[in-house]
């Protein structure tokens, strides 16, 4: 006497949708597409990284023009230069850190509405993009190609500073001005617990 056992018709697809879906997953993107995908996404899946690229947006728009153009097209400009040094596998001292310092100050700038001079906002948003694009260069997959991943990570951050002007517009309205300082605060908090995670590293 035989015994069969039966499943639910989902359940066997998902198991089997699994099965299929496991060797797809070993294998790492290859070519131009998968550089590009690697790129895009790779922005948007660290917290650190997303929420400092949307702080630096809000910022410049809150300094007005020409800050809320100038600034945004600085930081991807100059995470392309820092980009190239991940790649070659030139160090920077404790990057992840950086990221995280650059969270929280431009969380802090954001909550505080401050007004640095035009040339120092973007020197301070320069230097922090050499440590995020140094990130990004340094975790490029093997199999990926470098030039289309950094189009896609730079592309992407462009993307990101663009959210974040959409959010400065809010400053319009007395409401929408607190609701920015605190994000801004939210920001600077995450910041600091990326900033402790990455200190702890080291101590």
């Amino acid at each position: 006497m035989s015994l069969s056992l039966r499943l639910p018709l989902p359940l066997t697809t998902a198991i089997v949708s699994l099965a299929l879906m496991q060797p797809a997953l070993a294998h790492e993107q290859a070519g131009v597409a998968g550089g590009l995908a690697s790129g895009l996404l790779h922005p948007i899946t660290g917290i650190d990284h997303l929420i400092a690229m949307v702080a630096v947006g809000i910022w410049g728009a809150q300094l007005g023009a020409p800050a809320i153009w100038i600034l945004p097209i600085t930081f991807p400009l100059v995470m392309a230069i820092g980009g190239v040094l991940g790649v070659l596998h030139v160090p920077l001292p404790m990057p992840e850190v950086m990221i995280a310092i650059s969270a929280v100050i431009l969380g802090v700038a954001v909550a505080a509405r401050l007004r640095l001079p035009f040339a120092a906002a973007a020197l301070v948003v320069a230097v922090f993009a050499i440590f995020h694009g140094h990130a990004h260069g340094a975790e490029l997959p093997r199999a990926a190609n470098a030039l289309a991943y950094g189009v896609g990570f730079v592309s992407a951050t462009g993307l990101l500073h663009l959210c974040g002007i959409a959010i400065g517009t809010l400053t319009r309205w007395p409401a929408g001005e607190r609701l920015i300082q605190g994000l801004g605060a939210g920001i600077a908090a995450i910041g600091c617990y990326f900033l402790a995670q990455g200190v702890g590293a080291f101590a």
